[in-house]
């Protein structure tokens, strides 16, 4: 049972324009509760217990009416709503889709900030010119019959080579459930495809590209990683491809031999990234990857804000910020092509936006279907609702590149990325990967212990209760923002040096002390067999 909070009744509205506010103390207000002076709303006695995070009617509202949160619609009424009732999603009407033509086209210039210059971290260069944060051997898989072997056979490396590498940060099978029964050489099979090889040449990996093979997936390894298309740390031909371990090749003779085979192999793969050392870095070889998940209607109060701040002290020091979830920007897709840097970027996002609203309507299914019970429980109404908190996390620079899903940054490419994902947590994150993310900022407000065994993931929590709850989960409390203590500049700016003390190995994630990671997801809107 949720405890109702003893501090004076608080209320959050974000524009001046808007008729909602959320309810901000801990267990929400009760029926008959009267607002106070100073918070929006003061005088209004409430006609319904409001739970926290949701919405109540600074002002009656008729049928019809438009329903504002961020200054934009949210909904509208499908009754009329007397001030200070409870706004839940049953009294909404939500908003159709903004068209994707006649959008604005870069047209905002956000101002020329003053660079950031002098900050560091410790990370590991690879050859290809990429950093990592981790140096970690990962193994390829090409389909997920051998996701088992791998398991057992990751499991020996690690009790008995990994104690022997101590400059080797771990070592992971990149499991995933593609690479057979399914129709490879349909046209959106290039998604999962690329994504897998992409994140095979992640820069927390080193360039130590290992691969394990059934023999007869469809997914074989030369159509997976070509011949010649990756650097090659050791001395082979890079014509001879990725050192790869067939489970169905004559020489195994039963189950120990392709364990003992794998676990050898692993070892010249051991002694190079053994031999890398930490160096020092700009911050500006920082790749991060921003998410949010569990959302509630603090999402948009304290963490993602505080996550946009952080994003734009990031680009200020010249890294690369991604942000991405395809329907949880769709309603604030005016805002995306209005920052695009160039009228070229603005067409890249309508293109993928456009590519899934098609793949959405395939499934007869529309951008709606993304918020989730926990969503709603948290005071989120509706995607439109949700979408305006999510925006927030990409910070306020311009737009400077667009990647469709599985496609890798190239070291070019710096500043804000938009990296069109689905908003599934796993896939999204999955997606992040293959993008060439070192990095990972992750907020909640419902909570989860979501983590990647490839990347450190930053988890930020929206509300002081969960971070209370949660105290050895949640590596940032942005609920302090909504309680008065702490501004969204200073959560911004602790979020920014935990980053470059994670990214250096001074500090671990909640996530990487408890070893909790979620296994990878490929997206693979291709037809299964």
């Amino acid at each position: 049972m949720t405890a109702v909070s003893t501090r004076p009744p608080l209320t959050i509205r974000m524009r001046a324009e808007d008729n909602v506010a959320i309810v901000a103390n801990d267990g929400g207000l009760p029926e008959g509760t009267s607002l106070p002076e100073g918070v929006p709303g003061a005088g209004l006695v409430l006609r319904d217990k409001v739970p926290q995070g949701h919405k109540v009617a600074l002002r009656d509202i008729a049928e019809g009416e438009v329903v504002l949160r961020y200054g934009v619609p949210i909904g509208y009424a499908v009754k009329p709503i007397p001030a200070g009732s409870w706004v839940h999603e049953r009294l909404l009407q939500m908003p159709a889709a903004r068209a994707l033509e006649g959008l604005p086209i870069a047209t905002v210039k956000p101002p020329v900030a003053e660079p950031l210059e002098g900050f560091t971290f410790e990370g590991y260069r690879n050859k290809d010119g990429s950093v990592g944060t981790r140096n970690i051997l990962a193994i390829t898989t090409t389909v997920q019959c051998v996701a088992g072997v791998v398991a057992q056979a990751v499991a020996r490396i690690k009790a008995e080579l990994l104690p022997r590498y101590r400059n080797v940060d771990d070592v992971i099978g990149l499991e995933h459930s593609y690479g057979c029964g399914v129709a490879i050489d349909a046209p959106d099979a290039v998604i999962p495809i690329r994504t897998l090889k992409n994140i095979s040449l992640n820069p927390n990996f080193g360039g130590e590209v290992m691969v394990v093979s059934l023999g007869c997936e469809k997914l074989q390894p030369a159509r997976l990683l070509p011949p010649g298309s990756f650097p090659i740390t050791d001395e082979r031909d890079p014509a001879s491809g990725p050192e790869t371990i067939c489970l169905q090749d004559d020489v195994h003779v039963g189950f120990m031999s392709m364990l003992d085979d794998i676990v050898q192999s692993a070892r010249p793969h051991l002694e190079r990234l053994n031999a890398r050392k930490r160096e020092t870095v700009p911050a500006s070889e920082l790749v991060v990857g921003v998410q949010c998940g569990g959302s509630d209607a603090f999402s948009g109060v304290t963490a993602n804000p505080a996550v946009g701040f952080c994003a734009d002290l990031l680009v200020r020091a010249g890294a690369t910020i991604m942000f991405s979830e395809n329907t949880e920007v769709r309603d604030a897709v005016e805002q995306l092509t209005s920052r695009a840097a160039t009228p070229e970027v603005a067409d890249a996002i309508i293109r993928e936006l456009g590519w899934y609203d098609r793949y959405l309507d395939r499934g007869r299914v529309d951008r709606s279907a993304n918020t989730t019970p926990g969503n709603k429980a948290g005071g989120l109404s509706n995607i439109a609702e949700k979408a305006m908190g999510s925006i927030i996390k990409s910070g306020s620079s311009a737009i400077s590149h667009v990647l469709a899903p599985g496609d890798k940054l190239r070291l070019d490419q710096r500043g804000l990325v938009y990296a069109a994902t689905p908003a599934s947590d796993f896939i999204c994150g999955t997606l992040q990967l293959a993008a060439g993310m070192n990095l990972h900022i992750f907020t909640t407000g419902r909570g989860t212990p979501y983590g990647l065994a490839e990347c450190p993931v930053v988890k930020v929590a929206t509300r002081t209760d969960l971070a209370r709850r949660w105290h050895d989960l949640m590596d940032v409390n942005a609920g302090r923002i909504a309680d008065g203590e702490a501004t969204i500049e200073e959560t911004g700016w602790e979020m920014f040096h935990l980053l470059l003390d994670v990214a250096s190995g001074r500090k671990k994630t909640w996530a990487e002390h408890w070893k909790l990671h979620n296994s990878l997801v490929l997206f693979n809107p291709a037809p299964v067999t």
